[in-house]
């Protein structure tokens, strides 16, 4: 299914963008409409939802001249009740011919096996809450620039960025105010067949000193017949250690049917954790059209905590 190529390209950094709608030679269009219908019902009283509606729109605008490409995410979701018209990403790179590239502008992070849209995602919800949800571009983008090398089978990309300073996007000093760069490295190793292995590190230097951390992610998938194993471990040093860790199935029942599991947990303070078991079918309605059925069981440490969600996703990708 494209969705679940997509969701495989995307986690390893092999590809920016996939198919998309060619406009002319130097110009094609992606993106992707996605809705859902969830339902949640807590243990905390006051804490049951419910939803029903548009959850993101996005088209990328894909441009393509000699050696420099550039792509240009333009995206609309439900931030704090209303529906949101930003730039997501605009970046453009230079392509060497010894196989290194210079990218600048604003982009997501090369970090994490859930990266980026929910078009490329097996599952509605993603394993962790956004503190370790490090390629999620809907959440945090940075600016800056990115040195990338790629080789037949591996490839490694040093990204000297900032998120924000004083509130504005890229700043690294404003008047009094000082942020210092942030630094990320990722390599991406595919050289065993159906093994792919990903593995990172990032530096966040924010303006107050007990925000800063060191961000460390591994992440693997391998594919085995009609199934795909997944695992990853993160780790937050700062201010407070936390970890993460995740491990997923998805089984191609059919060509349009398959049926993904997951279990993830992640650690919200020095003394407390969550639980999420996650059992997702998902069915190819047509090539550009899936459904995933998703139920979550969401387990915190915290006595009388639990809640259950039951979701219902329609993704169109053009």
């Amino acid at each position: 299914m494209k969705n679940k190529i997509l969701a495989m390209l995307v986690a390893f950094g092999m590809v920016g963008s996939v198919s998309a709608i060619e406009i002319n030679e130097n110009l094609s269009i992606n993106g992707f409409i996605d809705g859902s219908i969830t339902k949640t019902d807590s243990e905390t009283a006051g804490q049951d939802t419910a939803n029903w509606g548009l959850d993101e729109i996005e088209v990328d605008f894909l441009f393509n001249v000699g050696s420099v490409s550039g792509e240009v995410h333009i995206d609309s979701q439900d931030r704090n009740g209303g529906d949101d018209l930003d730039i997501e990403q605009a970046h453009f790179t230079y392509s060497l011919e010894n196989g290194v590239s210079i990218t600048m502008g604003r982009y997501g992070s090369n970090l994490g096996f859930e990266r980026e849209d929910p078009a490329g995602l097996y599952t509605y919800s993603r394993a962790y809450s956004d503190t370790f949800n490090l390629g999620n571009a809907d959440v945090v983008v940075a600016e800056g620039l990115v040195v990338s090398y790629a080789a037949e089978a591996w490839s490694l990309a040093v990204s000297i960025d900032n998120t924000s300073a004083g509130g504005s996007m890229g700043a690294i000093r404003q008047g009094n105010t000082k942020d210092d760069l942030d630094f990320e490295v990722a390599l991406s190793f595919t050289g065993i067949e159906n093994l792919s292995v990903g593995i990172g590190h990032r530096k966040n230097n924010e303006e107050t000193g007990t925000q800063e951390n060191d961000v460390t992610n591994i992440h693997a998938a391998y594919s085995a017949g009609k199934a795909l194993l997944a695992a990853e471990y993160t780790e937050v040093s700062g201010a407070t250690d936390l970890t993460a860790h995740m491990f997923l199935v998805d089984y191609d029942v059919s060509d349009k049917l398959g049926v993904a599991v997951r279990y993830s947990n992640w650690e919200t303070t020095a003394t407390a954790d969550t639980d999420m078991i996650t059992i997702a079918p998902n069915y190819a309605i047509t090539e550009s059209l899936g459904a995933i059925l998703e139920y979550s069981d969401v387990s915190p440490s915290a006595a009388g905590t639990d809640s259950d969600t039951i979701a219902l996703e329609l993704t169109y990708t053009f």
